[in-house]
């Protein structure tokens, strides 16, 4: 996939939610995966030209595992001229030597979170923008019905009232097979997780089960993603707002 290509999905979906407002300073989580590398990439083109002036600091948090090599990342960073930061934490050693947690991945979500939100707050950030994209929320959807017994995806924009910051999804009208192409095309530096949970959650059985069910039925997961975004889901924004908006509080 071209960069033409990936700033125009990116732009349609800033458009449709009103992601970006005059004035934004944008935090780019990055992870080291694909989806935040395209997302940084295509944020970094997208301020050039977007009517709306923004600025984007690229932020990863570092879980303390070791052999997590960011030097190509930051290197990246420099090219696309966005300042980049590293916050060093020790959430690995917290959740599985001292913790041993039977169930790793949300106290390791939690901290996370917590540990990015402040750092985003001190850079004085007002939103923060994440790499999910259109097969991500469709397993969202999946694995709330599944595991939660509810219909629930979380939201293109969505205002955490405690943090006083928006969050947005400028990916989520991208499939993943294109972000693949796009990071094999661009040679964005990947940087994989070393955490031992990683391909062994939740998500990836639901990934699989929705993978199964589109080559059975071609089509399903784009069907799953249009009933998503056709749903009136509680909490999302409407659809082409006006230029000033209301936030919408996530509890």
């Amino acid at each position: 996939m071209k960069l033409q290509q990936v700033l125009s999905r990116v732009r349609k979906a800033v458009d449709d939610y009103g992601m970006i407002e005059e004035g934004d300073r944008i935090a780019v989580g990055i992870s080291g995966g694909k989806d935040s590398l395209t997302l940084l990439y295509a944020l970094a083109h997208l301020r050039i030209f977007y009517p709306n002036h923004f600025e984007i600091h690229a932020i990863t948090v570092d879980l303390g595992f070791g052999n997590f090599h960011l030097n190509k990342i930051q290197e990246l960073c420099e090219k696309l001229n966005v300042p980049y930061t590293i916050v060093s934490t020790e959430i690995a050693d917290i959740v599985f030597e001292k913790r041993k947690e039977t169930n790793p991945c949300s106290l390791c979500a939690k901290m996370r979170k917590g540990a990015l939100n402040e750092k985003i707050k001190e850079l004085g950030c007002n939103k923060v923008a994440y790499g999910h994209h259109k097969a991500d929320m469709v397993e969202t959807l999946m694995m709330s019905m599944i595991f939660e017994s509810r219909i629930h995806c979380f939201s293109p924009v969505t205002y955490l009232d405690r943090m006083d910051l928006t969050v947005i999804r400028p990916l989520m009208y991208m499939n993943e097979e294109d972000i693949i192409g796009f990071q094999n095309k661009m040679e964005l530096p990947v940087a994989k997780s070393p955490c031992p949970m990683d391909g062994n959650t939740k998500r990836e059985y639901a990934k699989q089960l929705i993978r199964k069910l589109d080559q059975d039925h071609p089509g399903t997961r784009d069907h799953m993603f249009q009933a998503i975004v056709n749903a009136d889901l509680k909490g999302w924004p409407p659809k082409n707002p006006p230029r000033k908006r209301e936030k919408k509080k996530e509890k």
